[in-house]
């Protein structure tokens, strides 16, 4: 199981996460916002007011969405310097 550490906005839906093993790793998410849970993350606004949640060691957002660290680890791209 993997744990995020550290999560910052980039651009658009995307987030530049930092994980356990050291990888930093680029998440867009923008195809993944489906669901009522998920809807309110449509508005970008509200989507930059993601934050780490230590309790559950991955992003979260206030109104309790919240996504599994595998998946956010499974589908980011890791980070080069090109990126």
């Amino acid at each position: 199981m993997h744990f995020v550490r550290n999560v910052t906005c980039t651009e658009g839906y995307k987030l530049l996460l930092a994980f356990e093993d050291g990888s930093v790793r680029i998440v867009d998410l923008e195809p993944h916002l489906e669901g009522e849970i998920f809807e309110p993350l449509k508005d970008i606004n509200y989507f930059k007011t993601v934050r780490l949640d230590p309790e559950i060691d991955t992003i979260a957002w206030e109104n309790e969405a919240d996504i599994s660290p595998d998946f956010l680890y499974e589908i980011g791209k890791v980070k080069t310097e090109d990126v």
